[in-house]
């Protein structure tokens, strides 16, 4: 083998066999890939923080939310807008444009959407802003410290009869 200026020694070269870089064997109980393989973990169950950690992405935070926000009676969704000018005149029907920031175990949400007309605006929005806290609780175990909500729009009932011509 070359050992020259510049080359590792055989000890020394983690890729050399029985060289520096060789894994001891594996512990007793234990497969070298860290699997169970006899009685020394037999009934033994990790924590749960011993057993991994589950990541929720903002865009998960999001789509909960936003599910959360349709499940509200009297609540429709916000046309896109262009330099404060609505796109569309069907906003009952788009959905609620819902963003989200995950910061370790807290989530801030924020939600534009529309209400019906002549609903209480105060109330629908302090039920929407707890069932999205409580939607986000029990789906993703994110505590929902602040959920800002925009009303953008009142939507006026379809009155059967009346038509524009």
């Amino acid at each position: 083998m070359n050992t020259g200026p510049g080359r590792p020694s055989p000890a020394q070269d983690p890729m050399a066999p029985g060289g520096a870089g060789t894994a001891a064997p594996p512990a007793e109980g234990r497969s070298a890939a860290g699997a169970s393989t006899g009685p020394a973990s037999a009934g033994a169950v990790a924590s749960p923080e011993g057993r991994g950690h589950t990541g929720i992405t903002d865009r998960v935070l999001e789509r909960v939310a936003a599910c959360a926000v349709r499940e509200v009676e009297q609540v429709g969704g916000a046309a896109p807008r262009m330099l404060g000018v609505p796109l569309g005149r069907d906003a009952g029907r788009a959905d609620p444009r819902v963003s989200g920031h995950v910061e370790g175990r807290m989530a801030i949400v924020r939600v534009t959407l529309s209400v019906a007309y002549p609903a209480p605006i105060r109330q629908v929005v302090h039920r929407v802003r707890e069932h999205v806290v409580s939607r986000v609780r029990e789906l993703t175990g994110l505590e929902a410290r602040q959920v800002d909500i925009d009303v953008t729009r009142l939507i006026h009932p379809d009155e059967p009869g009346r038509r524009v011509r």
